[in-house]
């Protein structure tokens, strides 16, 4: 039998395509038209060692570190297993927050590392707080994995918490890996180079954010000691990133600034239909996300949200994730991050099936 090591990612690639996919989290697609020169970038040569140089330099430049602190990756899920692959050996621990986005605790568990949790409490706001990363040190913590905005509630942590997270580590021996990967779309002025120490590393990429997710870029923002670490792992894990694809990325860092535009505004209309939504259901308990592409609501009185997370599924062409993928149960994860008319569509059936009780 297979061990799956990412529940949430076998079900979101096999489950059924619905009309309304409120399911994923990814900012509705760039057409090629939307980068410029994107056509004549279409390239498959150029030297691309350690990361092509160009790209690397748009990614230093534009978050404040120096090339050598940057390291290229498949995506920001290939950031965080490479940041791993670095730094974890057997037995060692790995704190994660719960609720938590399954591959984060999946990839430590691959490389034979212990998980160990850390709650982030929907009563306190899915608050990051330092003392219960505290309290939950053992001592062989090599890592303690958070992140900002936070998936799945889309809350954007403190800046104090993180550094006062990143100190603990480094007093601990440990590091700590902030996925960051949402956090372009929200209007929090955290600049990721800030925190970047020899304990503190920051992982992202143009998925989630920048509607570029077919391009598998991600990045790891990192001491250069580390970032060191890193390229050598990944040496044995894809030796490197595909060149078109990083030609392409280093085109679109040029515009980037437009993109996120583009993208703040798509989620400015779609987060402002969610929130009325989510105001106007009494059934419903949410927190306001303030920051990424999801939120986190839960159903008055329902312990398990998978029920009615298949059938409105089946029975409304509507896809949400049920809270179980992320440890906890009574909750969905809404993603709010595609076409307008396709979320319209999908909060009036998810308002339709809350009503009808048929689950």
């Amino acid at each position: 039998m297979p061990r799956f090591h990412a529940p949430y990612m076998e079900w979101a690639k096999k489950r059924p395509s619905p009309r309304f996919d409120l399911a994923v989290s990814n900012v509705l697609a760039c057409s090629l038209e939307d980068i410029e020169g994107a056509r004549d970038a279409l390239a498959f040569s150029g030297r691309n060692d350690s990361g092509f140089p160009p790209l690397l330099e748009a990614i230093a430049a534009r978050y404040g570190v120096r090339a050598e602190q940057v390291t290229t990756a498949q995506g920001a899920s290939g950031a965080n297993f490479l940041v791993c692959a670095a730094l974890l050996e057997p037995g060692d621990d790995v704190l994660v927050e719960r609720p938590g986005y399954d591959p984060l605790m999946g990839a430590p568990r691959l490389l034979g590392a212990n998980i160990v949790r850390f709650d982030r409490d929907f009563e306190t706001g899915y608050t990051l707080d330092p003392e219960r990363i505290r309290q939950a040190l053992t001592p062989r913590t090599r890592l303690i994995i958070v992140t900002s905005p936070h998936n799945p509630s889309g809350v954007v942590a403190d800046v104090e918490a993180l550094d006062e997270i990143g100190r603990i580590a480094a007093e601990h021996g440990a590091h700590v890996l902030s996925d960051e990967v949402y956090l372009d779309a929200t209007d929090a002025t955290m600049q990721p180079a800030a925190r970047i120490s020899d304990a503190f590393i920051s992982t992202s990429s143009l998925t989630k954010s920048y509607g570029l997710a077919s391009l598998r870029t991600g990045w790891i923002l990192s001491s250069a000691d580390v970032a060191e670490r890193v390229r050598r792992a990944r040496d044995v894990v894809d030796g490197t990133g595909p060149i078109v694809t990083e030609r392409l990325a280093a085109l679109a860092f040029e515009q980037l600034d437009r993109l996120i535009a583009r993208a703040r505004a798509l989620l400015a209309t779609n987060g402002a239909m969610v929130r009325d939504f989510l105001r106007g259901r009494r059934d419903l308990e949410w927190l306001d996300p303030r920051g990424g592409t999801v939120t986190f609501p839960r159903i008055r009185g329902v312990a398990d949200t998978a029920r009615f997370a298949e059938r409105l599924l089946q029975e409304r062409e509507t896809a949400i994730v049920p809270g179980h993928f992320f440890q906890a149960p009574q909750h969905f994860r809404l993603g709010f991050s595609g076409p307008t008319d396709r979320l319209a569509g999908g909060l009036e059936a998810i308002g339709a099936a809350l009503d009808a009780r048929e689950w």
